[in-house]
């Protein structure tokens, strides 16, 4: 074991494409952000930090209920870097291994956290990205001494092209990594998905 996984949630976002907070819609009897939650804690993970906006009272007090950790971005039109810098200064353990996720992809299954884990405990110098159909998707686990890269001039994508041979790459049988959603459509056809599939 190298050490527990710690995640930072990515729950900040003005969901200006939505057109209403995507974090608190609802999917399948639960909120967005519940089922993030939920697959994350049933897939095995540590300390949890979810990371809102400085108007986000209504998505903190969504999760009051639930094992994390609040961190609050500072910067009002903050980018995802920002927010993850956020989130990562708020983790209080020594964690090896940080799975950063994002509210936008509620389908993700807690068999691929768990699989992100196992993939951590084998390869602790890598970046994870799992993959579904050969197609890149979310979300990704950064050793934490790689995110202890991230700077203010830094984005997240800095990190993992900086040095493509810490790059792992992990099929998994998830559609939901490829799942994003950030519009209205998106939300209608997550939801037809979840039906069909009885998610």
């Amino acid at each position: 074991m190298t050490g527990s996984v710690g995640v930072i949630l990515l729950a900040a976002g003005k969901s200006r494409r939505m057109g209403s907070c995507k974090q608190l819609l609802l999917l399948g009897g639960s909120t967005v952000i519940a089922r993030c939650l939920d697959a994350l804690i049933s897939g095995g993970v540590g300390e949890i930090a979810v990371v809102v906006a400085e108007e986000g009272n209504g998505v903190a007090a969504a999760v009051r209920d639930y094992p994390v950790g609040i961190a609050v971005n500072p910067e009002c039109e903050g980018d995802m870097a920002s927010s993850v810098r956020a989130g990562r200064d708020a983790l209080t353990t020594e964690a090896s291994g940080v799975i950063v996720a994002l509210c936008d992809y509620p389908l993700v299954s807690p068999r691929t956290i768990n699989c992100l884990i196992a993939a951590h405990e084998d390869s602790p110098g890598s970046i994870i990205i799992p993959c579904c159909q050969e197609r890149r998707g979310h979300p990704l686990l950064f050793p934490r001494a790689v995110l202890n890269e991230l700077t203010e001039t830094h984005i997240l994508r800095d990190l993992v092209q900086r040095e493509p041979e810490r790059i792992r790459y992990l099929e998994v049988d998830d559609p939901g990594v490829l799942l994003d959603m950030d519009t209205p459509e998106d939300y209608r056809y997550i939801s037809i998905m979840m039906t069909l599939t009885n998610l």
